[in-house]
C-alpha cells in the first residue's frame, strides 16, 4: 500500500510574494518595497502578480496616492502578521532552549548613538557575565527578521499597554534646542521671539505627517508668530538633524533622550522654557518574545534598561 504523506498534498503559497505583500501593503508603495527588500519596482510586481494568482484574487488596489488592500488582501494581512510573529517565536523558543551567550539588542540609531551607546558600559558593569551586541534597526521589518533578543521600539503611544512581553520605557517630550552660540545673550530667562530669527532645521520628508509636534507651523502658531518660514533643507531622521543642530546650522525639534546629554554638557541649550515641551504622540518601548521571556539575560538587560531611563526622567 502506498501512503501519501498530508504534506504532500499541500500547495504552499509563494513565500517572496508574502513578503513582497506584507512589505508593499506596510509602506503603501511599491517603490518603497523595493527599496527596502534591495529589489527592482519590475521584481515586486512580478512577486504580487504571482502571489494573486495562488489566490486568485486581486490584493492591492494602486491609486496616484498609493497602494491599499482589496478585502481579499485586508484578510490576507491579518492572517500573514500572526504567521509571521510565529515564526519569531518558533525561532526564539528553539534559541531559549540553549541561549548563546551574546545579548542580541536591537534598536533606531537615533537612541543608540545619542542615549544608549553612552550607557551601556554601566550595564557591562553591573552584568559583567552578559556581553551584548548592539543592532541598529532600519525600518519597521527588522525587528521581525533581525536575530533579536530584545528591540526598543519607537511606536504609538495611543493604545499602548504593559504585557509579558513589552514594557514602556520612556515617553520623551519634543522642544526646540540649538547650539549654544546662536543664543550668545540668553542668560537665566527665555526670550520667545528669538526662533524667529534663527535658522529651522526640518525633520522628515516634505508633506510627511510625524505628529503635530514636528511641526515648525504648530510650534509658531503656539507662539503667535503665524506661519514659519518655508524648509530651505530637510533631515531624513532625526539622528542628522540633531547633529546639524550640534554643528551650530540652526534649531531643531528634539526628542529628551535624544538631547538629554548634550543639554548636560552644554553642548546645546533649549530655546524655550520647559513649560512650552509638546508630549510626544510616539514612545519608546521595549519588546521581546514570549519564549524569551524567562531568559535570565533579557530579565536583565529589561529590568537595567528601564531602570536607567527613569532616572533620566527623575
Amino acid at each position: 500500500m502506498k501512503i501519501i504523506h498530508a504534506y504532500a498534498m499541500r500547495s504552499f503559497p509563494p513565500f517572496d510574494g508574502l513578503i513582497a505583500f506584507e512589505t508593499t501593503l506596510r509602506h503603501a508603495s511599491v517603490t518603497r518595497a523595493a527599496a527596502e527588500l534591495g529589489l527592482t519596482q519590475s521584481a515586486i510586481s512580478h512577486r504580487l502578480r504571482k502571489l494573486e494568482d495562488f489566490v486568485g484574487s486581486p490584493l492591492l488596489i494602486r491609486q496616484p496616492s498609493g497602494v491599499s488592500a482589496t478585502a481579499a488582501g485586508i484578510a490576507l494581512s491579518n492572517g500573514l502578521g500572526g504567521v509571521l510573529d510565529r515564526m519569531v517565536d518558533l525561532r526564539a523558543l528553539c534559541r531559549a532552549a540553549a541561549p548563546p551567550s551574546i545579548l542580541k539588542v536591537g534598536v533606531d540609531a537615533a537612541l543608540a548613538d545619542y542615549w544608549l551607546v553612552r550607557r551601556l558600559p554601566d550595564f557591562s558593569e553591573h552584568y559583567p557575565g552578559i556581553p551584548v551586541e548592539l543592532t541598529i534597526l532600519q525600518g519597521d521589518a527588522q525587528p521581525r527578521s533581525a536575530d533579536l533578543d530584545v528591540a526598543v521600539r519607537w511606536l504609538p503611544a495611543s493604545g499602548f499597554r504593559a504585557t509579558s512581553t513589552q514594557r514602556l520605557l520612556y515617553r520623551e517630550h519634543v522642544f526646540p534646542v540649538c547650539h549654544p552660540r546662536l543664543l550668545p545673550n540668553r542668560r537665566s530667562s527665555y526670550d520667545l521671539t528669538l526662533i524667529r530669527s534663527l535658522p529651522l532645521l526640518h525633520k522628515g520628508r516634505a508633506g510627511e505627517d510625524s505628529g503635530a509636534e514636528w511641526s515648525w507651523t504648530t510650534w509658531f502658531e503656539r507662539l503667535g508668530f503665524g506661519r514659519p518660514p518655508s524648509a530651505k533643507i530637510r533631515f531624513a531622521t532625526i539622528a542628522t538633524a540633531i547633529a546639524a543642530a550640534l554643528a551650530g546650522n540652526g534649531v531643531v525639534l528634539a526628542r529628551s533622550l535624544l538631547v538629554q546629554d548634550a543639554l548636560k554638557d552644554g553642548r546645546l541649550v533649549r530655546v524655550l522654557p520647559p513649560s512650552w515641551d509638546l508630549l510626544s504622540s510616539k514612545a519608546q518601548i521595549v519588546r521581546w518574545s514570549a519564549p524569551m521571556a524567562k531568559d535570565h539575560r533579557v530579565i536583565s538587560f529589561v529590568k537595567w534598561v528601564l531602570q536607567t531611563a527613569k532616572a533620566a526622567g527623575d
